[in-house]
């Protein structure tokens, strides 16, 4: 067999996708799993959004538009910057691509040279470091302590950049832990990163609209703007309008970089779907106010879920301010040993022996480098975090 690139040893598959993969084959073989594992919002798309994608098919919109975006999108997104954010971009510094992970990826590659180093404050996102080293650069963690909110401090920020820094991701709300950057301390952020001009910033704002107990979302390119010509603002219709299986993602930034990452779609990637583009024009230019019900019931779920949460022995979580997912440690735990005489060593045996043998998905701390810890998404339905909360604390309390 001819050889496969080394620069696959570098790193490992997506951890969730693992997850996911057997709690799919646990549930074809008929097992009763409750799955809090994805972060995938529970409601459905909105039927004004699904009436556009159906009017643009029936008008034709299915085929080919413009690599980064039909113009009709370009213009909603344009909008909704200046509307939500405060921010004015011209038409030619917006792209648009099938889903927002993606994009992180194309801006990552306009970014880097082999031997680059790429800033990621952890717990982070489980795809951030294996994007990083695909392009054979090198992720430098910057791991942030619970007593802190999971926030990077500016201290450790400047301590860590250095002469291969090439850029600083910072995802807020954060996916696994809902902290969230209130605008002071995007700006005490920000007046570290000013005195490193050479310093790219990827602001994913993904769970922008994900936030809790009157929390006020900001964002490094609008709180600031003297940075805005090193910021590429990363967001998307999939969490906040429940639209994953849509594909539409979205960023905009200085033309330089969004012109280079216009050129790796050029010869990566086809246009996102038609259909999609029209249906995300209406979710952004539609009715807003069904988001403020739905962050209200994802903070119902919140609270359900941290109050099941630290009342089992042996776990403890911290009120997050956005996204839909719990973080509690469980360092408690690790030592004990299951009915079986399974040792419990690390946040991957929690996880998989409390699918494994409890019926619930969750996805580790390890996965999101944060040992011991473990995420619960509450974008699942009430009734299923309640019976996942169930057999966590039976589970918990089976332990030896």
């Amino acid at each position: 067999m001819p050889k496969l690139s080394f620069t696959l040893d570098r790193f490992q598959p997506s951890p969730i996708g693992e997850v996911f993969s057997l709690a799919t084959r646990l549930k074809a073989e008929g097992r009763d799993i409750v799955d809090l594992s994805i972060g995938e919002p529970q409601f459905d798309t909105p039927d004004h959004i699904k009436q556009a994608a159906w009017a643009a098919i029936r008008a034709g919109k299915t085929k080919y538009t413009a690599t980064t975006g039909t113009k009709a999108l370009k213009e909603a997104i344009q909008r909704k910057f200046r509307r939500d954010n405060g921010l004015d971009f011209p038409l030619d510094r917006i792209v648009v691509a099938s889903g927002a992970k993606p994009l992180i990826f194309y801006a990552l590659q306009a970014m880097l040279d082999a031997g680059d180093e790429v800033l990621i404050p952890t717990p982070c996102w489980t795809s951030y470091p294996g994007m990083v080293q695909l392009l054979n650069a090198d992720p430098v963690f910057l791991p942030t302590a619970q007593q802190d909110g999971f926030k990077l401090r500016p201290e450790d920020l400047a301590a860590a950049v250095g002469p291969r820094t090439r850029c600083l991701m910072l995802c807020s709300p954060s996916n696994p832990t809902g902290s969230a950057y209130s605008a002071e301390e995007i700006r005490a952020l920000g007046a570290v990163l000013a005195e490193h001009p050479d310093l790219w910033i990827l602001s994913d704002d993904l769970y922008e609209h994900i936030v809790f107990d009157d929390f006020a979302f900001a964002t490094m390119a609008a709180e600031v703007p003297q940075l805005a010509a090193r910021v590429v603002t990363v967001n998307g219709v999939s969490k906040a309008y429940a639209m994953t299986g849509w594909r539409i993602g979205y960023a905009a930034g200085p033309k330089d970089l969004m012109d280079a990452i216009a050129k790796v779609m050029s010869q990566s990637v086809g246009s996102p779907p038609d259909m999609s583009q029209a249906a995300a024009v209406a979710a952004l230019d539609g009715p807003q106010d069904f988001l403020r019900d739905w962050a209200a019931q994802y903070q119902a779920r919140r609270d359900m879920t941290l109050a099941g949460v630290n009342a089992i022995p042996g776990l403890r979580a911290d009120k997050p301010e956005g996204s839909f997912y719990v973080f509690p440690h469980c360092g408690a735990l690790l030592g004990k040993t299951t009915a079986g005489g399974q040792a419990i060593d690390s946040s991957t045996d929690l996880v998989r022996h409390l699918l494994e043998d409890w019926g619930v998905a969750l996805v580790p701390g390890a996965a999101f480098e944060a040992d011991p810890y473990f995420r619960i998404s509450c974008a699942a339905s009430q009734a299923a975090i309640a019976e996942g909360l169930r057999r966590i604390a039976a589970a918990a309390e089976a332990l030896n």
